[in-house]
C-alpha cells in the first residue's frame, strides 16, 4: 500500500488538506498526518513514500490524486529539504515538524525524542541548569531574558511547590510558530517542560494556550494523555485562554490559569519567587521550552556554536503578510533583514516594491529597506530602536500608509489593555485621537488652525456685562485658562501634533506596567522616524534621492 504524508496542522486544513487526506483514502493510500514543513505557498502539500525518501507535490487538490500517483503531476517539487527554503534552515526545534505523526509516541522516540529528558534525568538539577546557562538560551518569546538564569532563581527558591508554564498565548500578529510546533511536535514541547521541571524541582506544569487556537488545544491534551506515563512523576494540564492580547504578559497569564480576570500585576515579587498561587514559578514560552531537548541532547557547546553575539542557537522566524514565501525559516541569529525579506521571502506577493517590515509583533517597529543590513540579533534590534520579539515578520509594499499603521498601534493598544495603568489605558486612546489629527492635517501642509489669540468671546461678553473688571481686559486670560482643554483651543498644527505625540509616547514607555502600553511606541515612534512624510512632514533626504 502507497504511503502518503499529508499535515493535519490547522493552516494547512485551511487550505484544503483534509479534503486532500480523504482523496487519498478514497484511492486506498495510507494516509499519515503530520505537522507543516512551514511553507505555507506550497500546501496543500502531498508527500509519496519512496523507499527511503519521500517525494513531494503541491499545492494540491483532491482531483490531482491519480495524476500524483503516477507521478505526472507537474507540481513535482522532488525532496522538501532540497528546496531553497528548507536547505538553508538550520532545524533543531522544528527538525521533527512535518517528518513525525505529532501524536505516535513511537515516531517521536524513533527520530531522537526523549533523549534529552533521560539524559537531565540522570543527572542532578543543578547540572542541567548549567547546561541551559551555557548554551546562551535566552527567552523566545520576546524578553530575551536568559533561560538558564530564570531556572536558577527558581531552583534556589525555597519552598516544597513550584510550578511550570508555558506561555502558548501566541496573539501577536503574523506569529504562529507555537501553534506549528504544538500541532506537529507536542511531544517536544512536553519533553522540554520534563526537563524544567526536574531542573527546578517541580512537580506540576500549566500549558496556556489561546483558544483562537482549538487544533493545538486538543493535540496537546492528546499528547498529554499518550506520554503521562513516559513523564511522570511531573503532571501537566492545558488551560485555555479566553482572547485577551495581555494575557500574554506572564503576570496577567497567571492570574487568569488562577481563575481571575487576566491583569498585570507588579514586580516585585518576580513570578520566579512568587509566581503562580504564590509558589516558585518557571514561565517560559513555547520555543524557550522546545530548544531545551536539543540542548541537553547534543549537548550545550552545540547550542552555542550556532548564532551571533550574545544571541546564541536558532530562531524560528515567521515571514507574514505581504511576501511572497511566507512561512516559518529557522535559522542561526546573525542572518540579515534583507537575506530574510527579499531572499528567503522573496520580496512581496503583489510584486510591488517593499517600503516597511515590522518586527516583532504589533507593537514591533517599522524598518524601512534602507536598514535590511541590520543582523537578526536582539542587541542590534535594541540599538536600532526595535526589538525582535517572537521573531514576527510582516512585511508591507509600497502602498502603506505608515500614519495609519500608527494610529492602528495605539488603536490595538486601547482595546487590549487591562485597564490596570493610566499611561496604558488613558495613554492610548489619546493616541489615537493625536494621531486622527495628524491624518485629517495631512493635506494642509501648515498649521490648520489659527493661534490661539485674546480677545472676546461669549462668556467675555457676558462677563464684560456684569462686572467693571472686565474693561481691564482681564477675561480674556480666564477664558484661556478655563477652557484650554476645549477641543477647539487645542493647536492642532501638524508640529505641535507630532510633538505632542512623541511626548507621549515616551510617557507610556517610561510610564507603563506592562509591555503593553511600554512597547506600543515602538511602532509608533518607528513609522515617525523613518517615514515622516506620512506624518505630514518632509520626506528624508535619503528617500528624496532615491
Amino acid at each position: 500500500m502507497t504511503r502518503v504524508f499529508i499535515s493535519r496542522d490547522m493552516a494547512s486544513v485551511a487550505l484544503g488538506a483534509d479534503e486532500v487526506a480523504r482523496a487519498f483514502a478514497d484511492a486506498g493510500c495510507e494516509v499519515v498526518r503530520t505537522g507543516s514543513h512551514g511553507l505555507f505557498v506550497i500546501e496543500p502539500l502531498v508527500e509519496v513514500e519512496a523507499g527511503d525518501r519521500r517525494i513531494a507535490y503541491g499545492p494540491v487538490t483532491p482531483a490531482d490524486v491519480a495524476a500524483i500517483l503516477d507521478g505526472t503531476h507537474p507540481n513535482c517539487l522532488g525532496e522538501i529539504a532540497a528546496l531553497p527554503f528548507f536547505a538553508r534552515q538550520q532545524r533543531f526545534t522544528f527538525a521533527r515538524c512535518g517528518i513525525v505523526d505529532p501524536l505516535s509516541l513511537a515516531d517521536y522516540a524513533a527520530h531522537g525524542g526523549w533523549i534529552g529528558l533521560d539524559i537531565a534525568r540522570a543527572a542532578e538539577p543543578q547540572a542541567v541548569v548549567d547546561a541551559v546557562k551555557a548554551s546562551g538560551l535566552r527567552g523566545r518569546g520576546g524578553a530575551g531574558f536568559p533561560t538558564g538564569i530564570k531556572w536558577q532563581t527558581v531552583l534556589d527558591a525555597p519552598g516544597a511547590t513550584k510550578y511550570i508554564v508555558c506561555n502558548a498565548d501566541e496573539g501577536d500578529s503574523g506569529t504562529f510558530a507555537d501553534r506549528m510546533l504544538m500541532e506537529g511536535d507536542p511531544f517536544c514541547l512536553i519533553e522540554g517542560m520534563a526537563i524544567a521541571a526536574h531542573a527546578v524541582g517541580a512537580s506540576h506544569g500549566y500549558i496556556y494556550i489561546r483558544s483562537e487556537y482549538p487544533f493545538a488545544i486538543q493535540t496537546m491534551r492528546d499528547a498529554i494523555a499518550l506520554s503521562a506515563g513516559r513523564i511522570a512523576p511531573f503532571t501537566l494540564e492545558v488551560r485555555a485562554g479566553a482572547g485577551a492580547y495581555v494575557c500574554g504578559e506572564e503576570t496577567a497569564l497567571l492570574d487568569s490559569i488562577e481563575g481571575r480576570r487576566g491583569q498585570v500585576r507588579a514586580k516585585p515579587p518576580l513570578p520566579a519567587l512568587s509566581g503562580l498561587f504564590g509558589k516558585p514559578t518557571v514561565i517560559n514560552n513555547v520555543l524557550s521550552l522546545a530548544a531545551v531537548p536539543f540542548i541537553l541532547a547534543e549537548g550545550a557547546e552545540a547550542y552555542a556554536n550556532v548564532g551571533f553575539g550574545r544571541s546564541r542557537g536558532t530562531m524560528p522566524v515567521q515571514l507574514a503578510g505581504n511576501v511572497k514565501h511566507g512561512g516559518l525559516f529557522e535559522v542561526g541569529f546573525g542572518i540579515t533583514l534583507g537575506e530574510l525579506v527579499n531572499d528567503i521571502g522573496g520580496g512581496t506577493a503583489s510584486g510591488r516594491p517593499v517600503r516597511a517590515v515590522q518586527v516583532g509583533g504589533p507593537l514591533g517597529a517599522y524598518f524601512p529597506p534602507s536598514m535590511f543590513d541590520l543582523p537578526f540579533d536582539y542587541e542590534a534590534f535594541t540599538a536600532a530602536g526595535g526589538l525582535i520579539g517572537h521573531a514576527g515578520i510582516t512585511v508591507f509594499d509600497d502602498s502603506v500608509d505608515m500614519a495609519h499603521m500608527a494610529r492602528f498601534a495605539m488603536e490595538f493598544c486601547a482595546a487590549e489593555s487591562c485597564g490596570k495603568c493610566t499611561p496604558c489605558r488613558i495613554g492610548s486612546t489619546r493616541g489615537v485621537e493625536i494621531m486622527d489629527r495628524i491624518i485629517a492635517g495631512r493635506p494642509v501642509p501648515s498649521s490648520v488652525r489659527p493661534e490661539l489669540v485674546e480677545g472676546p468671546s461669549f462668556s467675555a461678553d457676558v462677563e464684560r456685562k456684569n462686572s467693571p473688571s472686565t474693561s481691564s481686559g482681564q477675561t480674556g486670560f480666564l477664558d484661556q485658562a478655563l477652557y484650554s482643554r476645549a477641543p477647539d483651543r487645542i493647536d492642532v498644527s501638524l508640529g505641535a501634533q507630532t510633538a505632542l505625540l512623541r511626548d507621549l509616547c515616551d510617557t507610556m514607555k517610561y510610564g507603563s506596567l506592562c509591555a503593553l502600553g511600554g512597547f506600543t511606541p515602538y511602532p509608533v515612534l518607528s513609522a515617525l522616524d523613518h517615514f515622516p512624510e506620512d506624518f505630514g512632514a518632509p520626506a528624508p533626504v535619503l528617500a528624496a534621492a532615491e
